[in-house]
């Protein structure tokens, strides 16, 4: 059985058999479950990292994951052993850049997750900030999943998530960076809190099924609205107003600024109060002390604010 000694003496004689870039990978593929998108997070071949991971097993006398459908499973002792050298190599990686004098030119990528309606608020001025500041920096937008944000941040398969605010657990944290509001688009030409809740409404939502944030606020005053249609995008739903004098669709007020809208829709402030929406920045508090982090949190912060 394997087990995990405390020794207040080091044994120097061990290290000499010890690969330490073996761990990277170890903690990759505990943490994506896949020895593939392991490879590609460490950027290496899938052939590299499963000829590593055997050595490792070799070294550790542990198969360490075991193939279960798609997924490697990690074994008892990998699970017992991960908090370890997650926190080792967290260690390491904070003493390496400790004293490393960063530079912006440093920074060459930059990779987020948004939503696709959220996208056309973010990219334009986050390009033009860094163009501005003369970066050769490559953006990547990546469509945001919702269910994998957490997984995705702590992997570092993004750097930031841009969305909603919501509580994601203790090891995310968010920034708010604009505050909207929701209005009502509609043919109609004025509206009450009766003819709101009477009307039949498009609602706009990615995901497949569940509840919309309006009807959740909503329904928490003990009010209800009738969904006729719903589809992805707001863009569509405006042009399917045009058809539907007596429709209504409630929107966030800033993403108006990128749609094109008819002339005959009118907008009103919704007649039930609703709270107010924070959309910012998620990361993962691993690299609350990264100085390439901190730097991109602070030029996208005095984007926005």
């Amino acid at each position: 059985m394997h087990s995990i000694h405390n020794k207040t003496l080091m044994d120097m004689s061990v290290f000499h058999r010890i690969d330490i870039n073996l761990y990277p990978l170890f903690v990759a593929i505990f943490e994506q479950n896949s020895i593939s998108k392991a490879a590609q997070r460490l950027c290496i071949t899938q052939s590299a990292a499963s000829h590593a991971l055997q050595r490792l097993r070799n070294q550790l006398q542990d198969d360490l994951f075991v193939r279960f459908g798609a997924k490697m499973q990690p074994t008892p002792f990998a699970e017992q052993i991960y908090p370890a050298i997650k926190n080792a190599l967290m260690t390491i990686q904070s003493i390496s850049i400790q004293h490393q004098q960063f530079q912006p030119n440093m920074v060459q990528s930059l990779k987020i997750a948004v939503h696709d309606e959220i996208e056309p608020m973010i990219f334009p001025k986050l390009v033009a900030h860094f163009q501005k500041m003369n970066l050769d920096i490559q953006f990547s937008s990546i469509k945001l999943d919702r269910k994998n944000i957490s997984a995705d941040l702590a992997a570092q398969q993004v750097d930031f998530v841009m969305d909603l605010e919501q509580k994601l657990g203790d090891k995310i944290q968010f920034e708010p960076l604009v505050q909207d509001e929701f209005v009502v688009c509609t043919q109609q030409n004025k509206i009450s809190e009766q003819s709101y809740l009477s009307s039949p409404h498009i609602g706009v939502s990615s995901r497949r099924t569940g509840i919309l944030i309006e009807d959740l606020y909503l329904s928490r005053k003990q009010r209800s609205r009738q969904i006729f249609l719903r589809c992805q995008h707001y863009s569509t739903a405006l042009q399917i107003l045009e058809q539907y004098p007596q429709a209504m669709l409630t929107m966030p007020r800033n993403i108006l600024e990128h749609l094109q809208i008819a002339k005959i829709l009118n907008f009103f402030e919704v007649p039930v109060q609703l709270p107010k929406i924070n959309m910012g920045m998620y990361w993962h508090k691993d690299l609350q002390e990264n100085k390439r982090h901190q730097f991109l949190r602070s030029e996208i912060n005095n984007i926005f604010t």
